[in-house]
């Protein structure tokens, strides 16, 4: 695979590319390889979770080619992934989909590329595509996601460099500016005397270092930022930084595939004694000390990354697929107080055996410093077992970690909770490890506070609802009946979709299925109301039970509208008499005499909750059911979407339930669901009522 990888870059003219593999235990992409680039300039993104708003889930999600052609594009369409990647250049994600989904081939331009993608480059970005999922078919050994991406160097063919290093050496020497060469990683491979001069070190202390480690002056985040926009761009940068106590240097980096080349040279200008050209710290001049770029982008992406999460969960699996191993952790526990005991919401890498030892010790537990950390709010590090073992003896064995960072969860003075990322090898954790694991409980801990808002919210009002929609349906003689309801997709509140099957005798039911305006408590306790209302009237027309609900509505002086189909079916005639209140219609499937699905078309009445001024009409409209007929009631969520026409969505659901054949009930609901759930944007609740007619 790192073969075809080099080869895929050189032959698509990339500046550095990157093979993403699925993970085959969690929805995450993990970075397996990557090449032309630094692996440290990569981190925060070695693994994103397949559900993230992002252009790489996206090509896996939607199995095709996403192209990002600028940068502007990249903020306008996926700010998340914009936040972490603040520099000019163009990216293509192409699915790798063979025996299986590997995961995505990922491809990096510089700012110099069009915008746009030409079809040439199209097909060689998809003949490399097919070509290394050839390569992860054919592998007689299954790839997997490693702990860490492999290097893969860039190689392209020229001239021997043993032949022409002497001479190239020779004539760098000669020049009275400054030359370094810096490889992909950043460290010096090559200085000449100017350079060791102006920097203030010697050559031999200088190579194989990063600069801005070696240097004392240049220890600061925003030189290694210019360093990773040369990188990330491909196009020269150029600043200037003070050497201690009042010599400027300016700084000219330019970039290729194989590393990058500065040059460094005094400013002979002197600046006015008034003004003088701001710091290189100025920009970042809160970052911890020592804080490298890449941590601060890696603690902005995260944070881009948290500020999409809604409820716990998502908050556990942000920290469990993002933050672990962007920060070389294999463990991952997070707890809350529960009425003064340890309650673990969330974990990862740890033996579910001893993660039930842990759940529910009292805070003051000595097994752990979870419950001490999480009471304090002040965070603990333990760099080895030993040092864990001085102050809690039982922890070590029995998590079996050899090192823990301890963060609390802290809001307003408020503890929520505590993150412990634990190692699975002795660390040390320097002042700018500490600083940034800090900074990052603060963000977790935000993220938590509001999702566990929102998990209360979202409860009760599920509870609210639930309570409200019929526990069972009615047995009736001749009659077989499946019922569906799916709350809308994550983020929403609860809705109003309701359905009800009401026995008038052994003849006789009443199918009732509707929707209520909005996604809300309201919205689900109008629904019961709506409910009550036409189990009051049922049983007389179809219309009068309508016109007398909208009344109902109407003396609650709601401001909420409900759409409702109300059915009467009468077993013995083998006739259906319907109402609608602007409902989507039903859809009737019969065997006899011949097979045939058909939209029943039915005048719809107005809305219920409208007041039009006088008494509501609803029209009622008559048809036959034969015996084995199936009569296929829902709300807009099943068929609703955005890009496409309400009537053709109903159609396009009448032909699927024609090709559908001889199920069950039950099957046939979940297949509806399943039909649905793929070609619409499940944003709205969902209601199904099956009745098959006997």
């Amino acid at each position: 695979m790192e073969e075809a990888l080099s080869a895929t870059v050189r032959r698509t003219g990339a500046s550095a590319g990157g093979v993403y593999l699925l993970s085959a235990a969690e929805p995450v992409l993990g970075l397996a390889a990557v090449c032309g680039m630094p692996v440290a300039a990569a981190s925060p993104w070695w693994r994103v979770a397949v559900s993230a708003a992002g252009p790489l889930s996206e090509a896996v999600r939607e199995d095709r080619l996403v192209w990002v052609g600028r940068q502007e594009d990249l903020a306008r369409l996926y700010p998340n992934a914009a936040a972490g990647l603040p520099y000019q250049f163009a990216l293509a994600f192409a699915p790798l989909h063979g025996a299986r989904r590997w995961g995505a081939l990922a491809l990096v331009w510089s700012a110099s590329h069009p915008p746009s993608l030409t079809r040439r480059e199209r097909g060689h970005i998809q003949s490399s595509a097919r070509r290394i999922t050839q390569v992860l078919d054919e592998s007689p050994v299954p790839w997997s996601i490693p702990d860490q991406p492999r290097a893969v160097p860039l190689r392209h063919p020229g001239p021997d460099a043993a032949q022409t290093g002497l001479a190239a050496a020779d004539l760098v020497q000669r020049l009275p500016i400054g030359t370094l060469s810096l490889d992909l990683e950043g460290r010096i491979t090559y200085l000449n005397a100017a350079a060791a001069r102006l920097l203030g070190r010697r050559a031999e202390r200088l190579l194989g270092t990063l600069p801005w480690q070696a240097v004392p002056w240049l220890d600061t985040p925003v030189h290694e930022d210019h360093y990773r926009t040369a990188v990330f761009s491909r196009e020269p940068v150029a600043y200037t930084a003070l050497r201690p106590p009042d010599v400027w240097l300016d700084f000219q980096l330019y970039p290729n595939a194989s590393g990058i080349s500065a040059l460094i040279y005094p400013r002979h200008q002197q600046h006015p004694p008034d003004t003088s050209p701001p710091r290189p710290t100025a920009p970042l001049g809160t970052a911890p000390k020592g804080a490298s770029t890449g941590r601060i982008h890696q603690l902005t992406h995260l944070a881009a990354a948290l500020s999409q999460t809604v409820t716990v969960a998502d908050v556990i699996h942000v920290v469990a697929d993002q933050i672990v191993p962007a920060f070389g952790a294999q463990g991952m526990v997070i707890s809350t107080n529960d009425a003064g005991r340890l309650k673990i919401t969330g974990h990862r890498g740890y033996d579910p055996r001893s993660v039930a030892r842990l759940d529910g010790l009292p805070l003051d537990t000595d097994v752990t410093p979870a419950g001490h950390v999480l009471q304090s709010g002040i965070p603990a590090f333990f760099a080895d077992p030993g040092e864990m073992a001085r102050a809690y003896p039982q922890a070590p064995a029995l998590s079996g970690k050899q090192a823990w960072a301890m963060l609390p969860l802290v809001v307003s003075d408020r503890r929520v909770g505590c993150c412990v990322l634990s190692y699975d090898h002795p660390r040390r954790f320097s002042a700018s490890d500490r600083a940034v694991l800090v900074s990052l409980g603060g963000l977790i801990a935000q993220a938590m506070d509001r999702a566990r808002l929102y998990d209360a919210k979202h409860d009760l009002a599920h509870s609210l609802q639930q309570t409200l929609l019929p526990v069972t349906l009615p047995h009736i003689p001749q009659l077989s009946v499946a019922a569906r309801y799916l709350p809308a997709a994550h983020g929403m509140d609860i809705g109003g979709d309701f359905y009800d099957l009401i026995r008038l005798s052994d003849t006789t039911a009443a199918a009732v299925i509707g929707d209520v305006q909005g996604h809300s408590i309201n919205a689900a306790a109008l629904m019961g109301q709506v409910r009550t209302a036409v189990h009051a009237t049922a049983g007389t027309r179809p219309g009068d039970v309508l016109a007398r609900t909208n009344r109902v509505l109407l003396d609650l002086e709601t401001d909420l509208f409900v759409s409702c189909l109300y059915i009467h079916i009468d077993l013995a005639e083998r006739r259906l008499h319907l109402a609608s209140a602007g409902h989507p219609p039903p859809i009737l499937r019969t065997s006899a005499p011949t097979p045939r699905t058909r939209v029943l078309e039915v005048e719809p009445g107005p809305l219920l909750g409208i007041d039009t001024g006088s008494d509501s009409h609803y029209p009622v409209t008559t048809a036959p059911v034969p015996p084995g007929s199936l009569l296929v009631l829902y709300t807009d969520g099943l068929v609703e979407s955005p890009d496409t026409d309400i009537t053709e969505s109903i159609a396009t659901l009448a032909r699927h339930l024609t090709s559908s054949g001889n199920q069950s009930l039950d099957a046939l609901a979940d297949s509806l669901i399943h039909h649905a759930l793929p070609q619409h944007s499940h944003t709205d609740d969902i209601a199904l009522l099956l009745l098959h007619i006997q």
